[in-house]
């Protein structure tokens, strides 16, 4: 895959339908051997109970993280200070 050509082993997962496409496209990268990222609020769904689903039931199985934007945000902040001070 050009992703891992690139050095890439992560994957922050965003958008439009939590409990279809996120879904399937977040399954498809854990699959593929990507850390998956799933950022609860920076996701949408067109009712609470696919929201429930997309997170706390099926979110679980293959996203290795279900965070917030603020702690996607500060995760990325305190790795980019490291690989500075790494450096």
């Amino acid at each position: 895959m050009l992703l891992k050509q690139k050095g890439i082993t992560q994957v922050i997962v965003v958008g439009l339908l939590a409990n279809t496409s996120i879904a399937s496209t977040a399954r498809y990268a854990m699959e593929f051997g990507y850390h998956v990222t799933l950022v609860r609020d920076a996701t949408a769904a067109f009712t609470h109970d696919m929201m429930h689903a997309a997170h706390a039931l099926n979110g679980t199985t293959f996203a290795h993280s279900i965070l917030t934007t603020t702690e996607v945000i500060a995760a990325l902040a305190a790795a980019s200070h490291f690989e500075e001070i790494v450096k």
